[in-house]
């Protein structure tokens, strides 16, 4: 029978579930006592950050309901709930500030594919070349250094580091592993989002839609179609092509005399250049 705490604790988290329009997923392994503590001040009055055991975590999604128990399936590490009146990408964008770079050890799962890029190394020849090709790293020799002559990825997203891979890594100095809140999934209104669709990168996104702004702008005055925001254009388009007709026709017109004075000169000067010709 569950203890009078576990109790509490799940009907705590359920009355946050209640409070909150947006629940989260954040998986806490691998970061230090010191490094949660400063995350705890920074997300303070934004975040409440939830930890318990598993079981508890889950007992209290699946009983609360409501659609919250579908993140029971993102549970996963050392995991713990996440509580905020703050929208998912906002969130994520929090947490991702306050991470910092680490270098990776054995057993640790890559949070992305790890690459070692190509490019010298500080290691003289010797047995570090088989080393380094156990790791499926070409290497080669130049002005007396070992260099590795591709890019290699030595690690997959979501693969355990290797020691080898660990002990090649620390020594060239990369340090693939992110250190910080991870977040796994966030609900709002209905709908789980992953970590993968939170990461927004917010430039490419205004470049993204400011050309779709002006394709859509493009195709409006092509199309003729009266939108406000391409009013303006149209109406300089239609004058455009209006006096470009009544040039053709030789209309006498007040708003093509100057242009028209100028074609019958130019023409002038081309019979007159013939004549002489």
């Amino acid at each position: 029978m569950a203890s009078d705490a576990k109790k509490r604790a799940v009907q705590a988290l359920k009355q946050l579930i209640k409070a909150y329009p947006i629940v989260g997923v954040a998986n806490l392994q691998n970061l230090p006592a010191p490094q949660l503590q400063g995350m705890r001040r920074s997300l303070r009055g934004m975040v409440e950050l939830r930890m318990a055991r598993r079981r508890l975590l889950k007992l209290a999604l699946e009983q609360e309901g409501g659609g919250v128990e579908r993140l029971v399936d993102h549970l996963s590490g050392m995991p713990a709930l996440l509580f905020t009146k703050e929208n998912p990408f906002q969130l994520y964008k929090i947490t991702q500030k306050n991470k910092s770079s680490a270098p990776a050890k054995a057993g640790q799962i890559a949070p992305n594919d790890i690459l070692i890029p190509a490019g010298p190394t500080p290691f003289a020849p010797g047995p570090v070349i088989g080393e380094l090709g156990a790791i499926g790293l070409k290497t080669g020799v130049e002005g007396g250094k070992v260099v590795i002559k591709a890019d290699s990825v030595v690690c997959r997203k979501g693969e355990a580091v290797t020691p080898k891979a660990a002990d090649v890594l620390k020594r060239l100095g990369i340090q693939p592993m992110e250190i910080g809140l991870h977040i796994v999934a966030v609900l709002e209104g209905g709908t789980v989002f992953l970590a993968e669709q939170l990461a927004i990168d917010e430039n490419k996104f205004m470049e993204e839609l400011l050309g779709s702004v002006q394709e859509a702008r493009n195709l409006a005055v092509e199309a003729a179609y009266p939108a406000p925001d391409v009013t303006e254009l149209l109406i300089q388009k239609a004058f455009r092509e209006a006096k470009a007709v009544g040039l053709e026709a030789g209309v006498v017109s007040k708003d093509l005399i100057e242009e028209m004075l100028g074609k019958a000169g130019a023409e002038a000067r081309a019979l007159q250049g013939a004549a002489h010709a």
